[in-house]
């Protein structure tokens, strides 16, 4: 078990924790979310023991191993699946002291380094390494390759696998998603199996609102430098504390007015004798009062991309365009596009396969090869892009980026328009060069959605942001009138504010027609399809074969199109009578409608309740039968 009492921790001049209280039990595994800089990466290091307390106790069980993954590797000549293997440290040091004594032929030694190299399964850690850097997608000659052949982002995965590979009974993982991208959805999914699986107490960090509902039992909510614990997924989480802010902002009304009374008391009798005793009672009860907080909801992002005063219909679009770096390399072929006012598209592709390319295109940083590019006459792109990010001048100050798009913009109004993208205060007129990632990322869609733009085109848009200004882009999408071409390893935000999907895939741009769990299964196909078979007949690999195949497959999901759409009818059905149910049981709370004067109210609520509980039933009962004939589709499929 960890527990936090009474925890103060500063960070120079900044309270990071004050009396803060936490209780984390043996196995549980727990999301830890709040704003950036609210302390998320602080805790991991606190549990590190990489800072000390200002104030408080911090209980750990002693002699726990705890895992973690790093948030840097430094280049290496050791193999991939030798770097991971590092992570298992009983694995080596078993490795190492048996070399030494065959080398002074210590046989005695050796059997009894035999015998813990038993105990701790050491026959089979190489291939746990091997199955794990598979499973984040590794191919089986990338594992010999050196770590220093490798990008940053796959660097990083060694760096999980390297954690995860480590017994432990504590595993802290800081963003461990941030580089699967929706390309390697397999890896995420492999992953999300083995949190699952793990039996250890699991702290996570991440921004992958989908990936914390698949793997954890609890949240870990930092705010106003407490930690609160709420049992559930995400989902859960957002429900239950805007209930407990809504139970907080009443019991905080209800003792205001309280106060107001007890004051006036004060100041009508505090003068007269017969008054005095009890006023000065009164003075005191006020003084012991615990004054409850007014409720607030902690996200200071909440802003629109204004809708343009004029749009074009089409936009833009795109005839037979050849698209690529030069004529010997032409990337797409032969792409076809019209884009409306109310396209919401999102991008879907292997990483290489052109949906940069693509985007480059259509904001014109990238000449057509060959083809057509037409633009509507009041077109007004809004473009997103992490080089934006980059580019953006470090020696002005938020109010100033918005100033140089237009010069006649008043300070106020500025300030007003970037209050919705967390710049208040000092922050808007101070230079950006001391922002985080996540605040030039902000910065950068402000600058976007100030010049009213109908047709966004985001390429990667939440990369360093955070689950509270993810969901205010998320809605802000959602309210844009204009046009969307999106590219997101988000699966949040696509679900919620895309309507159809392109894949780019084999230089050709193509409508897919499925959603985001078909696109799955065609990534985990196209991956089954790039293994090397030595042992199939060569009649299986045929073209006749394969033709065969893919019919069967088209098959399959034409008779899983009626039957998703039934699930999710039944889905949306059951959560309307499970919103109806709360209602009901909100309203039954209210002691006063037990009064006899509310005995009919009572009573029809008391009725509606059983209606709904008996239909709710029904109700779920049916979308799991649905859903289950649903999965065992999917499964053979697959």
């Amino acid at each position: 078990m960890i527990r936090l009492q009474h925890v103060n921790l500063h960070l120079g001049s900044k309270i990071i924790l004050q009396d803060a209280e936490l209780t984390v039990h043996d196995g549980h595994k727990l999301a830890v979310v709040g704003a950036n800089g609210a302390g998320k990466s602080t805790l991991f290091k606190l549990i590190l023991g990489e800072l000390a307390l200002d104030q408080g106790e911090l209980y750990l069980p002693k002699n726990w191993r705890m895992a973690h993954m790093a948030q840097e590797v430094a280049a290496s000549s050791k193999t991939a699946l030798d770097y991971v293997l590092d992570g298992h440290e009983a694995f080596r040091q078993i490795q190492t002291d048996m070399a030494a004594a065959e080398a002074a032929h210590d046989d005695h030694k050796l059997a009894q380094l035999h015998g813990e190299f038993e105990m701790i399964s050491g026959y089979g850690v190489e291939h746990q390494g091997i199955t794990m850097l598979a499973g984040l997608g590794f191919k089986p000659e990338q594992m010999h390759q050196p770590v220093s052949a490798f990008s940053g982002g796959w660097r990083m995965r060694l760096n999980l696998a390297k954690a995860l590979i480590m017994p432990s009974d504590l595993l802290l993982l800081d963003e461990p998603t941030n580089h699967l991208d929706l390309e390697m959805r397999l890896a995420a999914m492999w992953l999300e199996t083995f949190l699952q699986q793990y039996r250890g107490t699991l702290l996570l960090i991440s921004h992958d609102r989908d990936f914390i509902d698949s793997v954890v039992d609890g949240i870990v909510h930092l705010n106003q430098q407490k930690t609160d614990l709420y049992s559930g997924n995400y989902e859960d989480f957002e429900r239950r504390r805007a209930e407990r802010l809504a139970q907080q902002q009443s019991l905080y009304v209800q003792q205001q007015e309280q106060i107001k009374h007890i004051e006036s008391f004060i100041t009508r009798f505090k003068a007269k004798a017969s008054k005095a005793k009890q006023a000065q009672s009164r003075v005191k009860a006020l003084e012991r009062m615990e004054r409850i907080a007014p409720a607030h909801v902690d996200s200071e992002f909440q802003f629109q991309f204004p809708n343009a005063e004029k749009v074009s219909d089409p936009l833009l679009t795109l005839t037979q365009a050849n698209i690529g770096y030069s004529a010997d390399t032409i990337q797409l072929n032969n792409v076809k596009l019209d884009l409306r006012p109310g396209d919401r598209i999102g991008l879907l592709g292997a990483n290489g396969a052109g949906k940069s390319t693509l985007i480059k295109a259509l904001v014109k940083q990238l000449e057509l090869l060959s083809g057509e590019y037409y633009q509507g006459e009041f077109l007004s792109l809004g473009y997103f892009a992490q080089h934006q990010v980059d580019e953006l001048e470090l020696s002005y100050s938020p109010i100033l980026h918005l100033q140089k798009l237009t010069p006649g913009a008043s300070e106020q109004e500025c300030r007003n328009f970037l209050g919705g993208f967390g710049f208040h205060g000092d922050q808007s007129v101070e230079p950006c060069d001391k922002f985080s990632g996540g605040e030039l990322a902000r910065l950068a869609l402000a600058r976007i959605a100030w010049l009213k733009p109908n047709l966004l085109i985001l390429d990667e848009p939440t990369n360093h942001l955070d689950l509270d200004m993810r969901q205010a882009l998320t809605l802000a999408l959602q309210n844009f009138e204009g046009a969307i071409v999106v590219v997101s390893h988000d699966r949040h935000l696509l679900v919620n504010t895309v309507d159809e999907f392109l894949l780019v895939h084999d230089a050709k741009v193509t409508p897919f027609d499925g959603d985001l769990e078909d696109y799955r299964v065609f990534i985990k196909q196209q991956d089954a399809d790039d293994q090397p078979v030595n042992d199939t007949p060569a009649t299986e690999n045929s073209a006749e074969a394969k033709k065969e195949r893919k019919r069967r497959e088209a098959e399959m999901r034409k008779k899983m199109s009626p039957l998703k759409k039934q699930v999710e009818k039944l889905e949306a059905k059951v959560e309307a009578l499970q919103e109806q149910q709360t209602a009901i049981e909100a309203q039954l709370a209210d002691t006063s409608l037990y009064e006899a004067a509310n005995k009919d109210k009572l009573q029809q609520l008391l009725a509606e309740q059983t209606q709904v509980k008996k239909s709710l039933e029904e109700n779920e009962e049916t979308w799991m039968e649905s859903l289950e004939e649903l999965e065992t589709l999917q499964a053979e499929l697959e």
